[in-house]
């Protein structure tokens, strides 16, 4: 997406529901949602990205999270990637 430059947060408390939009970034030239990556209550947004949105694309692995979701369904958690295999996918679209 390039620079973020504004992070929109889902409330803590919030209930999601998997494939449903969580959460909003603003880059300078565009906006796109984040979509749940499984359904859950969110426990704990990052809030440091209210002030720093940028660490989203700087520090991805570390201080770039943007919430912590307890779930009721741990079977969906099966379909999600690990890391090697997101780099896998991220380089067949290239």
């Amino acid at each position: 997406m390039g620079d973020i430059v504004y992070v929109e947060l889902p409330g803590v408390g919030a209930n999601l529901e998997k494939g449903a939009e969580a959460a909003v970034v603003e880059s300078v030239k565009a906006a796109s949602e984040i979509y749940a990556p499984i359904s859950g209550e969110v426990l704990e947004t990052n809030t440091a990205l209210a002030d720093d949105p940028a660490k989203v694309n700087a520090d991805a692995m570390g201080g770039g999270w943007f919430f912590k979701i307890r779930t009721a369904d741990t079977t969906q958690c099966e379909s999600l990637m690990d890391e090697a295999a997101y780099a896998d996918y991220v380089e067949s679209l290239r």
